[in-house]
């Protein structure tokens, strides 16, 4: 399936969702969906995948278990990070009234599947 085709499929069934990208590990869009501005999408994907990563620094240099995702909240929305393999990240954007929680499970559920046509 193609990646946009499995973007499209997660942010249309979470509530609140507005966005989702696949990004590389310099935070290159490699495919998205967005209810809003692609360009923007863009420019949060590649500054969330700058913090996942910091974050998967700090977990290796402390022996920690491996960064799984990470829910960012600023004042006006939610944003889900979490690496797809080594060499990936996916990001969704939401509402900042949506449920982080909620949409917890599809976005896992949405890694796992662009692991297995990635790699």
């Amino acid at each position: 399936m193609p990646f946009k085709a499995i973007l499209t499929e997660l942010v249309q069934s979470v509530p609140g969702a507005s966005g989702a990208i696949l990004a590389d590990w310099e935070g290159e869009a490699v495919a998205q969906y967005s209810l809003f501005d692609d360009f923007e999408l863009k420019i949060i994907g590649a500054h969330k995948v700058i913090i996942l990563n910091q974050l998967q620094t700090l977990q290796k240099r402390f022996a920690g278990d491996a960064v799984r995702d990470v829910v960012i909240t600023t004042d006006g929305q939610h944003a889900i990070v979490g690496p797809v393999g080594k060499d990936y990240s996916l990001v969704m954007t939401l509402a900042r009234d949506a449920i982080p929680g909620r949409a917890l499970v599809r976005f896992r559920q949405t890694i796992d599947r662009l692991a297995k046509e990635i790699y």
